[in-house]
C-alpha cells in the first residue's frame, strides 16, 4: 500500500499532553463491578469461536487446531486458533518484508497515530478485554485490569518516544558541516509472546516495533491466542496495512523456523529461561545468504526476592510479600518467590505472614477470588513436584496442595516454606507458581548476599527503615528493577523501565525511554556546506 493511501486509512492523531499511566480501576466502586459483570456476561456468549492466522492481510485456516481453554472450567473452550506450522514461515516472512518496503517509508506521525488509535480503542472496551484475559488466562479483575491498563499504557508511551526518536539530533554540529543522525528500522522481525501478560506484553513488543517502521511476524503464546487475535482485530481497524503485523499462533516447531529465518533481522522474546536460550544461540547461527547480525530482546525470568530487614514497617513488609508471591497465583517473572527476613524479628514475620496467608480466597476469577487457577495441567502438575521437593527443604507452613474444583480448574493452595536453605532448589530455581520460600538471615549483608546467589536478577525489594541500609541495596543488589519499601511486582510504563540482568535477560527496560533504540539502528549523515 502507497504512502499516500495510508494517509487516507490511518486517522490522524497526535499525542494528547505528557505521558500518564492508565488509571486502575476501583472495582469496588458498584458501577464498575456492574460494567465488570456485564463484560463477563457479554464475552462469555462469544467463547468458542474460530480465528483465523493472518498473513499479509489474507485469512487462512489449517487442518491443525491449537484450542485456548479457561483454566478455571478446562471444559469451556475460549478460542479455536489455527496451528501455524513450518510451511507458513516463509509465507509470513514474504509478507513482512514486502509490506517492510512501504511501512518503512510511512511518516512516523502516521505510524504513531496507528499506536494512538488503538489505545483509544482499547480504552473504550477496556471491560471486554479485562472480561477475556479473566476467561483465557484466569485473572481475577484487578490482575486483568493491570494488563488492559499497561497495553494502554505501552502504546501510548511508545507512541511519544518514537516522535522524540525521530527528533533526535547529534550531540554537535561539527564546524563546516550539517551533521544529522536518523533512527532507521531494522526489518522484518519475529515476535514471540507470552501467556502470563498475553495483551500487555505482546502488545508492547509489536507496538514498539512497528512504530519504529518495522514489521512483525507475531507468535503469541498457545497458551492464550485469543488476545493476540483481539489486539490484531484493534490494529486493524486503526487503519494497520496488510502485512505490517503477521499473525501465526503456532507451536515450537514454527517458532523455530520463524528464528532461523535468514531474513529475519530481529527476535523479541518474552518467556523461559530455556527457550529464550535457544532462540539466542539459534539466532547466532548464520545461515547462508543472511546479510546482518541477528538482534534479540530476551525477558527470561527471575527467581526474585523481598529482603525484610529488622527496623522495618513490619505489617507493610508481610502484606508486599503477600502481595507480590500471589498475585496472579505467582506466575510473574517479577514475583516475590524468596523472602530473606532477619533473625530478629523472623518467627513473628512468620506468624503475621500466615495469618495473612490464611486469608486469602481461592476461586473462580470470574467471581473476583484474591488467586484463581494456574494456567493449565502442565504449570499445576509442575508447581505439584515443586511443592513435593520443597517438604523435603523446608518446613510447611501453609498450604502445599492442590484445591478440587467442582469444574476441575487448575486451582492450587497458597503455599510457603519456611527455614529454607539459599542453596535449596525451591530457593535457586523459576517455579511460576504460588510457593513461597522464606530465608533466614543474621544481617543485612547477608540478606544481600542471599539475595544475589542466584542465576537471575530481575527484580527485588528491601523493607527497611535504615537509610544506610537502603544505599548499601542501591548498589549492590544486583537487580534490573529495586524497589525501597515496597512490593516488587506491578513496575508502571514510564516509571519503572523494565528488564532484568544475568539470565534474566538483556535488560531491554520495555516501557523505558531506551527501548525504541532495540528496534532501530542509527544512521549519521554529515554534508559539507559551502
Amino acid at each position: 500500500m502507497a504512502t499516500n493511501t495510508l494517509s487516507t486509512v490511518i486517522a490522524h492523531r497526535a499525542p494528547q499532553g505528557a505521558f500518564s499511566n492508565e488509571p486502575f480501576t476501583g472495582f469496588h466502586h458498584p458501577d464498575m463491578a456492574r460494567a465488570m459483570r456485564e463484560a463477563l456476561r457479554k464475552v462469555a456468549d462469544q467463547l468458542g469461536h474460530e480465528y483465523d492466522l493472518v498473513i499479509g492481510g489474507q485469512r487462512l485456516r489449517t487442518q491443525e487446531k491449537i484450542v485456548s481453554i479457561n483454566p478455571a472450567r478446562p471444559a469451556q473452550v475460549v478460542g479455536v486458533h489455527q496451528q501455524a506450522g513450518v510451511q507458513h514461515v516463509e509465507l509470513a516472512m514474504q509478507a513482512a518484508l514486502a509490506a517492510f518496503e512501504s511501512w518503512r517509508q510511512v511518516p512516523v506521525q502516521e505510524r504513531v497515530s496507528l499506536l494512538l488509535n488503538a489505545a483509544e480503542m482499547i480504552r473504550e472496551r477496556k471491560f471486554e478485554f479485562c472480561a477475556w484475559l479473566t476467561y483465557e488466562v484466569g485473572k481475577n479483575w484487578a490482575e486483568a485490569d493491570a494488563d488492559v491498563g499497561e497495553t494502554i499504557d505501552f502504546l501510548e508511551f511508545y507512541a511519544r518516544e518514537a516522535l522524540r526518536l525521530a527528533a533526535a539530533t547529534t550531540p554537535i554540529q561539527y564546524p563546516g558541516e550539517r551533521n544529522e543522525l536518523h533512527y532507521i528500522p531494522l526489518g522484518a522481525g519475529a515476535v514471540i509472546s507470552p501467556w502470563n501478560f498475553p495483551f500487555a506484553i505482546m502488545a508492547g513488543m509489536t507496538a514498539a516495533a512497528i512504530v519504529c517502521g518495522n514489521t512483525v511476524v507475531l507468535k503469541p503464546s498457545t497458551f492464550a491466542p485469543t488476545m493476540a487475535a483481539k489486539f490484531l482485530d484493534v490494529l486493524e481497524a486503526a487503519g494497520m496495512p496488510p502485512g505490517v503485523v503477521n499473525l501465526c499462533q503456532g507451536g515450537a516447531e514454527f517458532g523455530s523456523a520463524l528464528v532461523e529465518h535468514p531474513q529475519v533481522r530481529f527476535i523479541s522474546f518474552t518467556g523461559s529461561k530455556k527457550v529464550g536460550l535457544e532462540i539466542h544461540e539459534r539466532a547466532a547461527r548464520t545461515a547462508p545468504g543472511q546479510k546482518w547480525i541477528k538482534r534479540t530482546v530476551l525477558e527470561m525470568g527471575g527467581k526474585d526476592a523481598i529482603i525484610v530487614d529488622s527496623d522495618c514497617d513490619l505489617d507493610a513488609a508481610v502484606t508486599g510479600v503477600v502481595a507480590s508471591a500471589f498475585g496472579f497465583n505467582g506466575q510473574k517473572c517479577s514475583a516475590c518467590s524468596r523472602a530473606i527476613v532477619d533473625d530478629r524479628i523472623y518467627d513473628v514475620f512468620l506468624q503475621k505472614l500466615q495469618d495473612k496467608v490464611e486469608r486469602l480466597q481461592v476461586g473462580d476469577p470470574v467471581e473476583n477470588a484474591d488467586m484463581g487457577p494456574v494456567v493449565n495441567d502442565l504449570a499445576h502438575n509442575k508447581v505439584l513436584q515443586y511443592i513435593e521437593i520443597g517438604k523435603s527443604e523446608g518446613r510447611l507452613l501453609h498450604g502445599g496442595q492442590a484445591i478440587a474444583a467442582p469444574d476441575g480448574g487448575y486451582y492450587l493452595a497458597p503455599t510457603v516454606f519456611a527455614d529454607v536453605a539459599p542453596t535449596a532448589r525451591i530457593a535457586q530455581e523459576e517455579i511460576f507458581g504460588p510457593v513461597l520460600a522464606v530465608i533466614r538471615s543474621h544481617s543485612f549483608e547477608e540478606s544481600l548476599a542471599i539475595a544475589n546467589n542466584t542465576e537471575y536478577g530481575l527484580t527485588g525489594a528491601v523493607y527497611s527503615a535504615s537509610r544506610d541500609r537502603l544505599e548499601l541495596a542501591r548498589h549492590s543488589f544486583h537487580v534490573g528493577n529495586l524497589y525501597f519499601n515496597r512490593k516488587c511486582t506491578g513496575a508502571m510504563v514510564g516509571a519503572h523501565p523494565f528488564g532484568g540482568f544475568n539470565m534474566s535477560g538483556t535488560d531491554s527496560k520495555a516501557g523505558g525511554p531506551e527501548y525504541l533504540l532495540l528496534f532501530t539502528q542509527a544512521k549519521s549523515v554529515a554534508e559539507k556546506l559551502g
